[in-house]
């Protein structure tokens, strides 16, 4: 991701209260062709002056096997990570512990037989992998791209699949959803059906603003606040607040001269977050930078100044929550 560092160069800004102690909950890694985030990458953001104590690392479909059952092949990524993760724990490049947590895929469709995937997940990385994610992100638009799973319509609503979700219980694993807005309320008929299996709500269910949504944001956000409510009446979902920078929100902050300032930022997107807030409260949510994604649109330093902006009139306690303890709670960080 160094294509765009000049830039994001543009708009630099001092760390605001940089003591805060932060667990980033949502990141990734990879090594693609012309396309590399990887442990440098990721201590040169989190090190742009905020207190970044650990990550969690979410899957991407990086590094999967290149041989054996297909089931299987995903572990290749918990491997990966579990790697750089050592590599971070061995304390040679500075405090912060880089995928203190790891949440995996596992094709959820399997039903019973997707243990033998969550089983060699947890024996590959055993000390930190916490969930799973089968994103379930469609739209019919062809101007909306669907998650890198290529899911189904209804994939959340499936009798495999949720025959496979249960399973997550019996190891103790959490799930990680990532949808449109319009499938909000399938993923609070799951989170209803199974109340003993942690939910984290990701990227704010993911508020289209390209395609057919364009200029509709007023509209969708109404829709989005009563959904959103509904979600958070089940006490197993969790939230993660962020990840509303991508190209598919609408913002367009790639398309600009200049990279946004936090001011700009918030300005845009405060009314998300503060909703979020308010419906789940501060001890069910948790600022994310979904980064390398959101890094085509703004720095981390940037990211992350907004969140405290936009936490500004938050106590003591509740930015304690938002920026760490949650994130430790939720995903199982040890200090």
């Amino acid at each position: 991701m160094a294509g765009n560092a000049e830039w994001l160069a543009q708009v630099v800004e001092a760390a605001l209260e940089p003591g805060l102690p932060i667990i980033d909950p949502h990141h990734h890694l990879w090594d693609h062709p012309g396309s590399r985030y990887e442990l440098d990458e990721l201590l040169a953001d989190t090190g742009q002056g905020h207190n970044i104590r650990a990550t969690v690392f979410v899957e991407c479909k990086a590094m999967y096997r290149a041989a054996g059952p297909e089931n299987l092949k995903p572990v290749g990524e918990t491997e990966y990570v579990n790697g750089i993760a050592a590599k971070s724990a061995s304390g040679q490049f500075g405090e912060m512990r880089a995928c203190a947590g790891i949440v995996g895929f596992a094709d959820l469709r399997l039903g019973a037989a997707v243990d033998a995937v969550l089983e060699a997940h947890l024996a590959r990385a055993p000390e930190r992998f916490r969930g799973i994610r089968h994103a379930s992100a469609f739209d019919p638009s062809p101007d909306v791209r669907a998650s890198h799973t290529l899911p189904p319509q209804g994939l959340l609503g499936l009798e495999s699949f949720r025959a496979g979700f249960a399973r997550l219980a019996t190891y103790g694993l959490s799930f990680d959803a990532w949808h449109y807005h319009h499938q909000i309320p399938e993923l609070t008929a799951l989170a209803r059906a199974f109340p003993e299996t942690t939910i984290i709500f990701d990227h704010f269910g993911g508020p289209i603003g390209i395609g057919p949504y364009e200029g509709k944001r007023a509209e969708i956000f109404a829709q989005w606040k009563k959904d959103v409510a509904e979600l958070a009446a089940c006490p197993n979902v969790v939230a993660k607040i962020g990840g509303i920078n991508m190209a598919v929100n609408g913002f367009g902050w790639h398309k600009r001269a200049k990279p946004p300032t936090s001011d700009e930022l918030v300005a845009a997107t405060r009314d998300w977050y503060l909703h979020a807030i308010d419906v789940f409260g501060p001890a069910r949510c948790m600022f994310e930078s979904n980064f390398p994604v959101d890094k085509l649109s703004c720095s981390y330093g940037v990211l992350w100044n907004a969140f405290k902006k936009i936490a500004g009139g938050f106590t003591v306690a509740e930015k304690a929550s938002l920026f760490h303890d949650t994130a430790k709670r939720v995903y199982r960080i040890p200090d």
